[in-house]
């Protein structure tokens, strides 16, 4: 059985308003997205780190598709990336299952880590819908980013940035999560 690390994939780096960000793919779908980063270098380093990544420039034409939607999405169009292929050969049911439920979240929609694991069919391991997250190969496209963890909190984020990156993707989309600033910082005091 041949896995994904055998198999030779393209990858591409794209400068967007909001940083440097890499895709990575296959003949099946997209492998690896790198969210944003202050240089081309770093995301380079971040794609060749996985096996089978090659120099390919050839890009079939839903990678053209693909890489003009982040770009739309990095400057605030609401995005629908669901209809793009990804290639998780390798991942284990429970995790293809946790990002199948946070595939259906739409732009802007949160949900919190136990009501992800709920819709997933695991009820009641919120901690593990986090983990598998956590490793979550393609974020942006499988939106890991619109988990959200219990009582309004942000919760953990394992892109670069941390949870500030989460915090300011789901302020693109509109979403405040949190409580409210305090009244004088509302008015600039």
């Amino acid at each position: 059985m041949e896995t994904t690390s055998s198999i030779t994939a393209g990858h591409a780096v794209l400068e967007t308003v909001i940083g440097f960000m890499g895709i990575a793919w296959s003949e099946k779908g997209l492998i690896r997205l790198c969210l944003p980063e202050r240089s081309r270098e770093a995301v380079e380093r971040r794609l060749m780190r996985h096996a089978g990544i090659s120099a390919s420039t050839a890009q079939p034409s839903w990678v053209v598709e693909l890489i003009a939607s982040i770009k739309a999405y990095a400057a605030g169009e609401d995005v629908d990336f669901t209809g793009f292929p990804v290639d998780l050969d390798g991942i284990d049911d429970f995790r293809l299952a946790v990002y199948d439920a946070a595939r259906k979240l739409s732009y802007g929609e949160t949900t919190t880590y136990g009501e992800l694991a709920k819709r997933a069919g695991h009820a009641g391991l919120p901690r593990e819908t986090g983990a598998a997250l956590g490793a979550n190969p393609v974020p942006l496209v499988i939106p890991c980013h619109r988990i959200v963890a219990a009582g309004g909190k942000i919760g953990g984020f394992s892109a670069p940035g941390g949870s500030t990156t989460k915090e300011k993707m789901l302020a693109m989309e509109g979403v405040r999560v949190g409580p409210p600033p305090p009244a004088q910082v509302s008015f600039g005091f």
